[in-house]
């Protein structure tokens, strides 16, 4: 975990200097200190090294217990979220989504996440801002299994306002290569298990905030009773990270694929992982999505086929497994606390057919 420094130096005299052009070196530094404390948390037994290298070390010789060892790599954001956590001054949970939106990529193919790195940008160093982002990361890690290994905290006055920030990460993890989950391994007749989102998660809030906030002009601080809490807060809730759930599933269960339901809906999404000549049907009456899928959709009078596909409806993670592992993985991600059930089957594919299909319409 770096900051953007420069090694030159003005002349006497001139007032020229980085602090003048509207970089803080020093608050850098501290906000460096703050974080360390978060990264450490986040640390596995294959990390070498502490904060404020160069360069993040992951001992490779950890890979050695695996016999064709294929690396997954993957980079993310978090969007417009960014700008609901810094109008309402709350900077951790975005980092939950940072992590959610990377590790959760990796997983869908099988792999171990091992390690992330993050890359946050500011308009000003907030020493006490930033540790709070990357505390959210850090915690998103440990849920995910993977330690923080280093970033960056870079500050670009005139480019962004005091308060704007942006967040990016990239993250890397393992499987191997005879495990390696995707399209080969689906076949006619598996079930289409599907995992409860935690609200909206990180995709579609650039449609959200137009249509809340622009449209129908509601207020972050205005409290929703179907939601029992301010809209703020129920749109910052924190994307739900699966990544061990997934790995825990792969254990108990004959896994054949997962699909991670990010920008493009439910239907887009799960098409990415449908062989050819395959098809997947989701039925849409297996569920009720939360009450914020309705406040955008209704009071904000967005056409259902707009709303699929680009919110996840309710949906965070699909597992595609055989019909006679659907009891076992029930079960796991029950004991794991993952609320899931089986919302469609796997069928052979009509020549006019897309990937995928949602049928009826949501339960009461």
């Amino acid at each position: 975990m770096t900051t953007e420094s420069d090694l030159g130096t003005a002349s006497p005299g001139t007032g020229a200097s980085y602090a003048a052009a509207g970089v803080d070196i020093e608050a850098g530094d501290r906000a460096v200190e703050l974080m360390k404390e978060w990264v450490k948390k986040t640390q596995r037994p294959e990390v070498l090294g502490g904060l404020g290298g160069f360069a993040g070390l992951f001992d490779a010789s950890a890979l050695k217990r695996y016999e064709r060892p294929l690396l997954a790599s993957a980079t993310d954001g978090v969007g417009t979220k960014v700008d609901l956590a810094r109008q309402l001054g709350v900077y951790d949970t975005i980092g939950h989504d940072l992590v959610a939106m990377v590790m959760d990529d990796i997983v869908v193919c099988g792999a171990e996440p091992l390690f992330m790195t993050d890359y946050i940008c500011v308009g000003k160093v907030h020493p006490e801002r930033v540790a709070a982002i990357v505390k959210g990361i850090a915690e998103g890690c440990v849920l995910a299994g993977c330690a923080l290994v280093g970033g960056e905290t870079a500050e670009h006055p005139g480019l962004l306002g005091p308060d704007d920030f942006d967040v990016a990460g990239a993250g890397t993890g393992v499987v191997e290569a005879d495990r390696l989950l995707g399209a080969d391994r689906i076949r006619k007749g598996d079930a289409v298990i599907a995992m409860a989102a935690s609200g909206l998660h990180s995709n579609g809030y650039s449609l959200v905030r137009h249509v809340l906030f622009d449209r129908v002009k509601l207020k972050l601080d205005q409290h929703i009773a179907e939601f029992g809490r301010t809209l703020g807060e129920e749109l910052l809730e924190p994307t739900k990270i699966y990544s061990l759930d997934c790995l825990a599933l792969t254990r108990t269960a004959d896994v054949h694929a997962f699909s991670h339901i990010t920008g493009g809906g439910l239907a887009a999404n799960l098409a990415r992982v449908i062989p050819d000549g395959l098809h997947a049907t989701v039925d849409r009456a297996t569920w009720t999505p939360a009450p914020v899928f309705d406040l955008v959709g209704t009071t904000g009078q967005v056409d259902r086929l707009e709303l699929e596909k680009t919110l996840n409806m309710g949906v965070g993670m699909i597992a595609i497994v055989p019909q006679e592992s659907t009891d076992v993985a029930l079960a796991t991600l029950e004991d794991r606390g993952v609320e899931s059930w089986v919302a469609g089957e796997i069928t052979d594919r009509d020549t006019h057919e897309t990937g995928a299909t949602l049928i009826n319409d949501y339960a009461n």
